[in-house]
C-alpha cells in the first residue's frame, strides 16, 4: 500500500488567489463593461533588456553549429555566468565571493522551497509574519508544522510579527529557533533592514548555531545608501546564512527563468552527534542529484545583464518600475491613506480605512474603482488590515488605477 506523505494534509487550501480570482470573475459577470486594472500580482510588464535578447539570439545561433552547440551543463551554473554574480554582485560591493559559491537555478521560489531538504525534520522554523508563503508551505510539506491553529499560525512555527508598531522590524526570537526565514527588500510589506538591524540577526545565528535563509530577490530596487543590498556585507554573515537572488523582478526573466542562490563554504549545519557539515557541499549534492541545470541560452542572456548595456538597461526598467511605486505610494496617501513601502521596494503596503478588513477593502477597492490588488491577510495573521499594491503594471495603467482611486473610492 502506497500512504500518501500525510504532511500534505496540513496544508492551508489555496484560499487567497482562488478566492480573488473567484471574486474578480463574479464582478465580471455582474460588470461585463468594467475595465479592470490588475496591481495584485508580482509580475513584470516590460520586456527582456535589448542586451539580453541580443545575447540570447546569439547563443540560439551558437545552438544550431555542432562546434558550439552545447548539451548538458554543470548542474550548478556555468562559470562564465557565476564569476560575473560574484564579481558584479557581490565583489563591487566589498563582499568576497568564489564563484563556486553561486548557485544557478531557475528560480528563487524553487531554491527557498528546495532548500529546507538539506535540515532534519526537527529543525524549529521561524517566520516573518506576514511572509511569502512559500517559505511556510516546503515546510509544511516536510513536516515540520504540526497543524493550524485556530488563530491560523501553525503550532511549530515560531511566528515574527513585522506591523506598523515595530515599524515591520522583528523582534528576535524569543526562543531557540533553527532556521530563519528573512525576505528585504520585503514582500508583501516593503520593509528593509538597515545593517545595525540585520547585524542582530547574523549575531543570534551564530549564538544559536542558526540559519538564515536570507531572500534578496529584490535587492536591486534598493534605493537608500545605507540599506545594505546583501547580508554577506554584515561580518560573521558567510558562518550562518545562505542567500537567494533572481533575475525574475530585476531583468525581466519572470518567464525565461534564472536566478542564484549563494553557499559561502563557511556556512554550517550539524549531524545527532553534533559534527559540522558544510552547507556548501551538501547543496551541491543535493543539485547534482536534483537539478539539471538552467539551459546555455538562458545563462547567456543573465550572463548579459552585467554589460555595460545591460546594467543600464536593467537600471532604466527598475527606475520606471520605482516611478510606478511613486505614483501610488502619492496617490494614496493624497485620499488620507497610511501607505508603507514603495521607496526600496516595488510592493506598496497599505493600511486598511478604520472599520475595514483586508476583504472588505478588496471588495471596497473592486467594487468601487475596478482596481485589484491582494489582500494582507493571505500573506498571514499579521497582515490583516492591510493590502498590496504592486508597481510592475505598466505606467498607463498604473496612472489611471491611482485616479480611479482618488476619484471614486469613498473613503
Amino acid at each position: 500500500m502506497a500512504h500518501i506523505n500525510e504532511s500534505y494534509f496540513n496544508l492551508k487550501g489555496s484560499y487567497l488567489f482562488s478566492e480573488i480570482a473567484r471574486r474578480v470573475k463574479a464582478f465580471g459577470k455582474a460588470h461585463p463593461d468594467a475595465k479592470l486594472i490588475r496591481l495584485g500580482i508580482g509580475d513584470v510588464t516590460k520586456p527582456l533588456p535589448p542586451a539580453v535578447i541580443e545575447a540570447l539570439h546569439a547563443a540560439v545561433d551558437e545552438m544550431a553549429s555542432a562546434e558550439s552547440f552545447k548539451g548538458y551543463g554543470p548542474e550548478t551554473g556555468y562559470e562564465f555566468l557565476a564569476e560575473k554574480v560574484a564579481e558584479h554582485d557581490y565583489g563591487s560591493r566589498g563582499v568576497k565571493m568564489a564563484a563556486d559559491e553561486v548557485f544557478i537555478s531557475d528560480g528563487a521560489k524553487s531554491d527557498t522551497a528546495n532548500f529546507q531538504e538539506l535540515f532534519a525534520q526537527d529543525c524549529t522554523v521561524a517566520l516573518t509574519d506576514p511572509v511569502y508563503p512559500v517559505y511556510v508551505d516546503s515546510n509544511v510539506m516536510a513536516g515540520r508544522s504540526g497543524e493550524m491553529n485556530e488563530n491560523g499560525r501553525y503550532e511549530r512555527f515560531v511566528y515574527l510579527p513585522c506591523t506598523a508598531e515595530n515599524g515591520f522590524n522583528p523582534a528576535l526570537p524569543d526562543r531557540h529557533v533553527d532556521l530563519i526565514y528573512l525576505c528585504y527588500p520585503n514582500n508583501p510589506t516593503g520593509a528593509v533592514l538597515t545593517r545595525d538591524e540585520l547585524k542582530k540577526w547574523v549575531d543570534y545565528a551564530r549564538e544559536q548555531k542558526a540559519v538564515i535563509l536570507y531572500d534578496a530577490a529584490y535587492e536591486a530596487y534598493i534605493r537608500d545608501p545605507e540599506v545594505p543590498h546583501s547580508i554577506f556585507e554584515i561580518e560573521g554573515a558567510r558562518e550562518v546564512a545562505i542567500e537567494f537572488r533572481s533575475f525574475s523582478k530585476t531583468a525581466g526573466f519572470t518567464g525565461t527563468r534564472c536566478a542564484f542562490t549563494v553557499v559561502p563554504k563557511e556556512a554550517q549545519a550539524y549531524g545527532r552527534n553534533g559534527e559540522a557539515h558544510g552547507l556548501n557541499a551538501l547543496w551541491f549534492r543535493r543539485q547534482s542529484t536534483k537539478f539539471n541545470g538552467v539551459p546555455y541560452i538562458i545563462q547567456k542572456g543573465a550572463a548579459a545583464v552585467y554589460t555595460e548595456a545591460g546594467q543600464a538597461q536593467v537600471r532604466g526598467m527598475i527606475g520606471d518600475y520605482m516611478e510606478n511605486a511613486r505614483i501610488i505610494r502619492e496617490g494614496l496617501e493624497s485620499v488620507g491613506l497610511n501607505v508603507f513601502g514603495g521607496r526600496n521596494a516595488p510592493y506598496i503596503w497599505v493600511k486598511t480605512p478604520e472599520g475595514i478588513d483586508s476583504w472588505g477593502f478588496f471588495d471596497k477597492l473592486l467594487n468601487e474603482a475596478h482596481v485589484v490588488g491582494t489582500p494582507g491577510s493571505g500573506f498571514g495573521p499579521s497582515g490583516e488590515g492591510y493590502f498590496r499594491l504592486t508597481a510592475f503594471g505598466r505606467r498607463d495603467q498604473t496612472e489611471e488605477a491611482v485616479e480611479r482611486i482618488r476619484t471614486r473610492l469613498n473613503l
